[in-house]
């Protein structure tokens, strides 16, 4: 049997640390005997923003006249999220370093275990941007292309300042994507930060491994969740969108216009959990 491993990145808004743990636990369910075959990981960067968003939301979110508290402080959360990666990104220590920091250091625990291990991602919404721009920078970044900003930017001065030591060629492949065989997105808000550029520069990541698949999972009645095939003919020739719906049908009448709660039922939704499944038995078998 091979060895793989499922690395999850969360999404936008509050998120606790042990974020993935009941979907380990159903992934593991279904897997069976198989499951000892897969190292279950997941990248947390919502510490790196949530002490300034709980004194933004302490200053104006509680004040007496304003309603819809718990739709706003998802919105701030949320929306605070992607500012706050996207804000003076290429300066070291940004927010958008730490976060590709955070993804780095849990591949780099998989590589040094097993450099063999392929790897299936899952990421939510705002993850599915973090992810796909650290693995496009990674590549570029290989390739002898110029990266402005994350890790990637320089990544063994990088190693040594974060990590105190430097990385072999074959680790900076590893951490890259070089094993990566499916990237599965769910309620995946990539073309809200495409639009503000100009069409010739919407390029999707190449294809890290030769069965390489991206299975893109959106509900329509999800006003974050989009599908990417339409961004470019790079995104259409690469990804594999499926719509479905998230949280089978449940307060549907609700669902029909966009609220938190269908953006957030991917990950306990069956049609998820079974495109899971698939990929990491493929990988396991």
């Amino acid at each position: 049997m091979s060895q793989t491993a499922l690395l999850t990145v969360h999404g936008m808004g509050e998120t606790p640390r042990d974020y993935a743990e009941k979907l380990f636990e159903a992934v593991a369910g279904r897997l069976g005997g198989l499951a000892s075959q897969v190292d279950f990981r997941s990248v947390y960067y919502q510490d790196i923003l949530k002490p300034n968003q709980e004194t933004v939301w302490a200053r104006v979110g509680q004040t007496a006249h304003l309603r819809y508290a718990e739709l706003r402080r998802f919105l701030l959360f949320g929306f605070g999220d992607a500012a706050g990666l996207e804000n003076r990104k290429e300066i070291d220590g940004s927010v958008y370093e730490l976060a590709q920091e955070a993804i780095a250091r849990q591949l780099l625990g998989v590589a040094r275990h097993d450099p063999s291990t392929s790897i299936v991602f899952l990421a939510q919404s705002l993850g599915g941007q973090v992810l796909s721009s650290y693995i496009y920078d990674a590549q570029k970044a290989l390739s002898g292309g110029r990266v402005q900003a994350g890790i990637w930017k320089d990544v063994d001065a990088w190693a040594l300042r974060a990590l105190g030591e430097r990385l072999t060629e074959p680790e900076k492949r590893f951490l890259a994507g070089a094993t990566c065989a499916s990237f599965v997105t769910t309620g995946c808000n990539i073309p809200i930060f495409c639009a503000a550029h100009k069409q010739m520069d919407i390029k999707p990541i190449a294809r890290p491994t030769e069965r390489f698949e991206w299975i893109n999972l959106y509900d329509p009645d999800d006003a974050l969740g989009w599908p990417l095939q339409p961004l470019s003919p790079g995104y259409a020739a690469l990804v594999d969108d499926r719509p479905i719906n998230a949280g089978q049908g449940v307060v549907t009448w609700i669902l029909k216009s966009w609220n938190p709660l269908s953006h957030t039922a991917y990950w306990s939704d069956g049609q998820v959990l079974d495109v899971l499944t698939q990929r990491l038995r493929l990988e396991v078998a």
